[in-house]
């Protein structure tokens, strides 16, 4: 495991579609300077892409972008939709990232979920899993560094290579995220780890690490020493101020048919607030968020803790703050008590 619990922050960036997009990206350039200097340990992007009724940065110009306002933090791409790309470009742009970067690159990738990214890309819903596997197969292999000959069902490597060296050995770190079970075996399969996603409650997700884990011993794999997941975080003295924020991102969510993605028994995020926030999202003062970071630290072995600090319209100063308290009481009382 790691030497301490690692925390980052998902930087959601989804903005209502009047918003002032210039005066919300310098917002997002100073969160980011700002997880710089309080210590934090990496920045996550998401990929979507036309994300009507709303308006998001896309992914990749956006770490490239960070990764000079914030030189300390570990660059997660989180996730990159990698059926619907041409393997030999995304090793490229990895590779490329990766030297820019120092070596901070993780390269988080999944199936998605979204119609109209599938249609737009020319892929059909049904080749979304086998796209995938011979996609990573092509860009583990163009990581190695050999010059690859490979036809794929959408491509064709004709002694294709990289063309700058990765910084990291072997390669950046490969996190799956994974909803249903058959994704979290497949993570286990192909990737170095799980990246477990925000949307499942923890007694989904407990169950789930009891396949995950029983697919790693089939596959005589040990349990990654990074274990990352990603919860929605909102640290503040008082009361629960987040709610409406996070309420109209899971909102969003369901418009855009994230539930029919997710686990089977855990499929309802239109409920209530109350009863969403159960067991799924992180929330309250420092104390009570130090303990529920704990709590699945415990039931999961989670060691590297990826914030949803933002709601839709969150105000920046909220955001700051929750930055803040995270960095100075939360994290401290988290690694005293590890």
């Amino acid at each position: 495991m790691p030497k301490k619990m690692q925390f980052g922050v998902m930087q959601r960036g989804v903005f209502d579609p009047d918003d002032d997009m210039p005066a919300r990206f310098e917002e997002l350039m100073e969160q980011a300077r700002v997880l710089n200097r309080l210590g934090y340990d990496s920045i996550t992007k998401g990929s979507h892409f036309s994300t009507h009724p709303h308006r998001e940065i896309i992914q990749i110009p956006y770490l490239c972008r960070v990764m000079a306002e914030a030189p300390e933090l570990r660059l997660n791409a989180g996730i990159v939709l990698l059926s619907l790309h041409n393997p030999l470009e995304v090793a490229e742009t990895f590779a490329a990232m990766d030297l820019m970067s120092g070596g901070r690159v993780i390269f988080g990738c999944g199936l998605g979920y979204r119609d109209v990214e599938y249609k737009a890309f020319g892929v059909a819903k049904g080749q979304g899993v086998a796209r995938f596997e011979e996609n990573l197969a092509a860009i583990r292999r163009l990581w190695s560094g050999e010059a690859v000959s490979m036809v794929g069902s959408h491509f064709e490597l004709d002694q294709a290579t990289i063309s700058v060296p990765l910084q990291q050995s072997p390669h950046p770190p490969i996190w799956i995220g994974a909803n249903v079970d058959n994704a979290v075996r497949r993570a286990a399969r192909l990737g170095d780890c799980w990246y477990l996603n925000p949307h499942q409650n923890l007694p989904t997700l407990a169950r789930q690490m009891d396949l995950y884990r029983a697919k790693l011993d089939e596959l005589g794999k040990p349990f990654p020493d990074e274990m990352p997941m990603r919860r929605e975080v909102f640290c503040a003295r008082g009361h629960d101020e987040a709610a409406p924020y996070i309420k109209s991102m899971y909102d969003l969510y369901a418009s855009w048919g994230q539930d029919k993605a997710m686990a089977e028994g855990d499929r309802d995020i239109s409920m209530d607030y109350e009863d969403l926030a159960r067991d799924r999202f992180i929330v309250g003062d420092p104390d009570g968020v130090a303990e529920e970071i704990l709590r699945y630290h415990r039931a999961l072995g989670v060691n590297h803790l990826i914030m949803s600090a933002q709601g839709v319209g969150m105000p920046q100063a909220q955001v700051l703050e929750t930055f803040h308290l995270m960095a100075e009481e939360v994290f401290p009382k988290v690694r005293r008590a590890l």
